[in-house]
């Protein structure tokens, strides 16, 4: 069976990450810290794993690192179940941003992050799942998505 090539989705500045990615070529490959996976549906508990991944290197800036997409919430932005994400460790993020949160200490989420009167609302981006709703103090945020490496499907 053929291997193909993963492809590279980086993120465009300025426009909704629905629609806000640019397929690039895998050129001046940089090796990232793959530090495990990431729940798209309901959080799962922090495990870091040891591992790496190879990404273009315009993908990456200061404090960049990888994680594995578990699940569906966030296949409105085109992200998969199985995608590894690109992520840019950063303790904030604006109204609407798509974060990694770690929840309570111990989960971490990918979802679409919300600063309400009443808290926080963690809003997946597929309308089948419902949002989740935590207290300011509950969360922290880890890290936004900057990029997706996406493996093909294989053939059966």
């Amino acid at each position: 069976m053929p291997h193909t090539a993963p492809h590279y989705l980086h993120r465009l500045p300025n426009l909704p990450l629905s629609n806000a990615w640019e397929e690039i070529t895998a050129s001046d490959m940089v090796e990232v810290e793959l530090l495990g996976k990431v729940a798209a549906g309901l959080p799962i508990e922090a495990c870091p794993d040891q591992a790496s991944v190879l990404i273009p290197s315009r993908m990456v800036r200061r404090n960049t690192y990888a994680l594995k997409v578990c699940g569906d919430s966030m296949i409105d932005c085109n992200i998969f179940d199985g995608d590894v994400i690109i992520i840019e460790r950063q303790e904030s993020a604006e109204n609407g941003e798509t974060a990694v949160v770690l929840i309570n200490n111990q989960e971490v989420t990918l979802k679409k992050l919300y600063i309400e009167k009443s808290g926080v609302r963690l809003q997946p981006a597929n309308e089948t799942m419902a949002p989740i709703f935590l207290k300011n103090d509950d969360i922290q945020v880890l890290g936004l998505v900057m990029g997706v490496v996406r493996q093909p499907a294989q053939a059966a």
